[in-house]
């Protein structure tokens, strides 16, 4: 009888922590289904560190699957209007996303040369460059998920491109989808500084 009753229980406890753990997965993946700019989390841990220079690099805190870059990239290059070339100010290697022509905002910083709005770096790097509205670009970098590239400061890049660092984990590729959404639309002119 005792020994019925202690299996019962450890049934009861595994079914508990089990349906607790599922529960948890599926709060956190609904809570990034509303991920916005407001609600945007802090990026978790240090920084990377990067090189100060040309090329711009993530040196380390790459991830240990690359399966999250690799869906960020599937996603990023079914969005709309997009054509996948080799970048033309990136290191070799590097995956570029250019607007089509007739879909290109007019009058914005979203462009790093041509239509180019955004580049994902080969490996080791994984990281990427894009262009996004000021306050877009001040949000995500006050938040930790990316930094000002170095060449804006000898006046080689519009004052809005940023570094975003490569995702390691779920959570964070949503987040990566998130500020890439973001770069889309305002290379699209669809976000402006204005209506931000």
């Amino acid at each position: 009888m005792i020994v019925k009753s202690l299996f019962r229980l450890q049934l009861f406890i595994l079914f508990f922590l089990t349906s607790f753990n599922f529960l948890s997965k599926s709060l956190k993946v609904n809570e990034m289904d509303n991920l916005t700019l407001k609600n945007l989390p802090e990026r978790e841990g240090e920084r990377p560190k990067t090189t100060n220079t040309n090329p711009h690099t993530q040196l380390d805190q790459q991830p240990v699957n690359i399966q999250y870059v690799e869906q960020l990239k599937d996603w990023a290059f079914n969005l709309g209007n997009i054509e996948k070339r080799a970048s033309l100010i990136s290191v070799p290697g590097a995956e570029a996303m250019f607007m089509e022509q007739e879909h290109a905002c007019e009058k914005c910083n979203a462009f790093m040369i041509g239509n180019e709005f955004a580049h994902f770096h080969p490996r080791p790097d994984y990281s990427m460059h894009l262009g996004l509205t000021q306050k877009d670009a001040t949000v995500f970098i006050s938040k930790g998920w990316g930094e000002w590239h170095p060449l804006i400061k000898k006046g080689f890049l519009p004052p809005n491109i940023i570094m975003l660092y490569a995702p390691r984990n779920e959570s964070e590729l949503e987040v990566s989808k998130l500020i890439l959404k973001r770069s889309y639309d305002y290379a699209k002119g669809n976000l402006t500084e204005t209506n931000n």
